[in-house]
This record gives structure tokens, sequence and C-alpha cells, in this order.
């Protein structure tokens, strides 16, 4: 199936990886509608940073996936929806529990609703690695068991149900994306390569400062996980309301994260662990290693770029935010 000419909307294409999402379906040649939140500073978000040929291209509307109505308007005459739009700052939900759910669970069935009733012809929802926990098994399948350990989990478990359901008792064509950690330009510090890369890079600091540093993780690119959304929405043979993983199927612990990041950007800074970096001990996700058999089976999909590639492409990006001053220093910090 090709994109060229589609009606497509992304929700959640102010952020991260929903930027660079958008900017690949413009390249495909869809006619996309890209949902930002909607915010009083007359910004985008990171659409703000792509180029004005691909920004010329999109239709740019700003709102909110929590108000049904508004997402029922904008779903209308979409072939397909990437639903990306979900609070995912796993800190932040210890403290605001209720608007996680708010967003993540009901923002979905309100997308969910709306292309139920305007017939949409596939929903890509956006699921997440941490909603396995600490792996009981590695490699970790679609079977693993779900385990809520933080209220950001547990509100992603919720909205994926929820897709499931829709696609169990409405027949709604919905896939169930579930990435791993994803990198790569415009992540945000809340994550742990970009803030391990910008103290790396920062002459203002004299350490790099970090949480645990034991968590393995399954870290992929973000040009090879935009690839896997446009695989689950295209490939024709895919199942309906079942998740499928999509991760790098490589292991790697934070602390051999960090050294790597250090012979890359050649920094002698020491390490230091800071007890504000880090989750409560029962919410920590030990281990996350994907098994991505069955993507790879049904569509083809397979990431391309290695990690040393992807962080030498990251640390590039940061080196210009660095030297033009373009730093946020934010101290959440998620594995």
């Amino acid at each position: 199936m090709s994109y060229t000419g589609m009606k497509v909307l992304v929700t959640g294409a102010d952020g991260f990886i929903g930027s660079h999402l958008t900017e690949v379906l413009v390249r495909h040649g869809a006619k996309v509608t890209a949902l930002a939140l909607y915010n009083s500073f007359d910004s985008h978000g990171w659409l703000d940073d792509v180029s004005e040929a691909t920004r010329s291209q999109l239709n740019l509307i700003r709102g909110d996936v929590r108000d049904a109505a508004f997402v029922g308007r904008i779903v209308q005459d979409q072939e397909v929806v990437f639903h990306l739009a979900a609070l995912i700052a796993i800190p932040h939900s210890y403290a605001a529990a209720q608007s996680y759910v708010e967003t993540n669970v009901l923002g979905t069935l309100n997308v969910l609703e709306a292309a139920r009733q305007c017939g949409t012809e596939r929903v890509v929802h956006t699921s997440t690695s941490e909603v396995y926990g600490t792996a009981q098994t590695m490699p970790i399948s679609e079977t693993h068991p779900l385990q809520g350990q933080s209220p950001y989990s547990a509100s992603k478990i919720g909205a994926d149900m929820m897709a499931e359901a829709f696609a169990r008792s409405f027949g709604l064509p919905a896939v169930i994306l579930r990435p791993f950690n994803t990198f790569g330009p415009r992540q945000s510090e809340r994550a742990i390569i970009p803030t391990i890369v910008r103290q790396a890079l920062d002459p203002s600091c004299t350490a790099i400062m970090v949480g645990d540093t034991t968590p393995i993780r399954d870290l992929t690119f973000v040009d090879d996980t935009v690839a896997a959304f446009l695989a689950a929405g295209s490939t024709p043979a895919i199942e309906y309301g079942r998740a499928y993983n999509a991760g790098s199927q490589r292991a790697v612990t934070v602390a051999d994260l960090i050294e790597l990041i250090r012979g890359l950007t050649s920094c002698t800074k020491p390490v230091k662990q800071d007890e504000t970096r880090m989750r409560p001990v029962n919410s920590e996700v030990r281990a996350l290693l994907a098994d991505c058999s069955r993507f790879r089976r049904e569509t083809g999909w397979r990431p391309q770029t290695s990690l040393r590639d992807g962080l030498e492409r990251t640390i590039a990006w940061w080196r210009t935010r660095v030297s033009e001053g373009r730093v946020r220093r934010q101290k959440d910090f998620i594995t």
C-alpha cells in the first residue's frame, strides 16, 4: 500500500517521533494533517523545526485529543490515523496520574471512537515497551505479562486494551505498535541518551549527572521506529487488535551507554549519581529487550541503524544545539 495521495492524520505530530514520522509521510506523498497540542505560544512543537518545504505541505492544526468533539471532526475523511499523542514523562506521572489517564486512555478512546464512526481504514495506536515492566523472560515477546510499574505504564496498558477492545468488539482496523526505547535528534532531555549527550557536550557542565546506571535497555534509532510505523500503517496482512514489538533486539546497560557516548564525544568529565534522577525502587524497569520476530515476519521490517551510527547522528544534532545555546536543562530522568 502506497502513501502517495493518501489522507493521513498524525496525532502528537509536534513530538519527537511524531515530527519525524510527519516529515517522512510528506516525502512519501501523503496528504498529512498534523495535530499539535494547543498552546498559547503559537507553537507547533518540533514541527517548527522542520523545513519550510515540508511545513508548506502540511495541514497544521492545534487541539487536544481529550476533546471528543474536536477529535471527531479531524478524523473525518482520514484514511489512516497514526495516534502518537500522549503524556510520556514517567517522573511526572507519579505526581499527576489523573492527567495521564485523561490523555492516554480517554484521549485514545476518543480517537478510536472517531475512527469507528468515520469508517477509518486503519488506526496505528502507539504503545510502549514500558507496559511490560521489568522483564520476567528475555527477549520480551508480545505474550509477556503486562505490568503497571508506573502510572504512565498503567495508562498505556489501559490505552492498549481499549484499542484491542475496539478491534474485537467493533472490527476496528487498529494496529497496536509497541516501540522499545527510541532515540535520535529532537528527543527531550527527559530521556537517557539526550541527558547524557547534552551534559557531555555542554561546557557549563563539570560532570555527567545520572540516576541508576544498571538498567538494561533496547535502543532503536528514530528513523527505524518511523519505518516501523509506516509498515504498521500499510502492510495488508497484519492482525488487528494485537500488539507488535518494534525494537533493535540488542541490549545495553546504561553504564555501557554512558561510556560509549563519552568516547564518541571525547568527554573526560566524571560520572556522578544524582538521587533526584532515580525512580522509586519498585517502579524501576530493570531490563528491556525486544523480540520482534512477529512484526518482522508479517511486515518485513527490521532496524537498519547501528547503535553507534545512531549515536553519532544524535551527537551531531546536539553539537549544533549546544553551540547555538539552544538547550533546556531538565532534571527528569527516564531510562
